[in-house]
């Protein structure tokens, strides 16, 4: 039996955590707390890749080898470099194959006590995708429902604020889940990040609190929610968050302002309405587009599109949202945490 391997039931062991994969691989996803040490960097990984199928294993082995080599070497010149003699790092690479075994060895050799990762990356995968089958069921769920712009974000915000165990898919996915729910300048992350995002967060709550949630449909953007997740909200309580159609734009006014800077993104986003609403409606918001008219395209938009879509949608997705706490909330209130405690006040009476 290899001595060098341990199993990821015995990662709290370890001092430090190194993923000697790609930065690419790392970006798209890692174990929690990991440092990213690549033994063969994002290029390097592709042109051993192609000399293995092109040329021959042996000598993409051979060049791998000498690659590895000195980028070990420069990891323990700079990244390890004030390390103690008994460190004990645990590595892993994508299957616990060579990339994390040739670094195991060599820490060995140094005599540093470094375990390589039995499975790799591909392990960890399994134990997230094992969790978000069974953790999301644990918790009861307070499900804030209501039509866009009644500021369901801000008054899940308010009651974190408030000491309450709030879960912010929106956060985690960076996305508001909407048709222009895009973060200007910001990328969600891969479907495995977001994974890995969510599970952190859940393991982080105590079931016997109530968490608070936002209605969600079953994809925010381009990320999918775990099934177990999605049956645990539809069995949940909801409180209907209620707001003024004037409180609403204005709402959005403020926080969706941001669209307007680049007006021709606006404007694509929307042209994928125009089978829906046909080309006339649409022309007629380009124009708003262009002279600037926040409050007309705004109120337009929750008329037309987003309050006839939430309809449509939330009684199918939430069963239990017929017999919802109404809660009048007023978005744009100075004192957004006073509002969450007059929520929790209603909740404990």
């Amino acid at each position: 039996m290899n001595n060098q391997l341990a199993t990821f039931d015995e990662i709290e062991r370890f001092d430090s955590i190194i993923d000697v994969r790609t930065p690419l691989e790392f970006a798209e996803d890692h174990i929690p707390g990991a440092i990213n040490a690549p033994v063969l960097s994002n290029e390097e990984r592709v042109i051993i890749g192609t000399m293995y199928k092109q040329v021959s294993p042996f000598e993409a082995t051979r060049l791998g080898a000498a690659l590895v080599a000195q980028n070990i070497a420069q990891h323990l010149q700079t990244l390890f470099a004030d390390k103690p003699q008994n460190w004990k790092p645990l590595i892993y690479c994508w299957r616990g194959g060579k990339r994390s075994g040739a670094m195991t060895s060599w820490f060995n050799l140094i005599g540093w006590r470094a375990r390589q990762l039995k499975g790799g990356y591909k392990t960890y995968r399994h134990h997230v995708l094992e969790q978000l089958a069974e953790l999301p069921s644990h918790f009861n769920y307070r499900v804030l429902a209501g039509l866009t712009g009644s500021g369901k974000t801000r008054l899940l915000h308010a009651l974190a604020h408030c000491g309450a165990q709030v879960l912010d898919l929106e956060a985690i996915a960076r996305h508001r889940g909407s048709l222009l729910g895009a973060l200007p300048g910001e990328a969600q992350p891969s479907q495995k990040g977001f994974d890995s995002l969510l599970l952190q967060t859940l393991s982080r709550f105590d079931s016997g609190q109530p968490v608070f949630i936002e209605a969600e449909s079953k994809k925010i953007g381009q990320l999918q929610l775990p099934d177990a997740l999605m049956l645990s909200l539809a069995r949940a309580d909801c409180i209907s968050v209620q707001a003024a159609m004037d409180d609403r734009v204005s709402f959005l006014c403020e926080d969706y302002a941001a669209l307007f800077d680049t007006p021709h993104i606006l404007k694509q986003q929307l042209s994928k309405l125009t089978e829906l609403l046909g080309r006339q409606t649409i022309n007629q918001w380009h124009a708003l587009i262009d002279t600037g008219d926040k409050p007309t395209l705004f109120r337009e938009l929750l008329e037309k599109h987003y309050d006839p879509a939430y309809r449509h949608s939330s009684h199918y997705l939430y069963p239990k949202l017929p017999d919802a706490l109404p809660f009048t909330f007023y978005p744009t209130a100075p004192d957004l945490q006073s509002e969450a405690m007059r929520l929790l006040d209603m909740l404990q009476r």
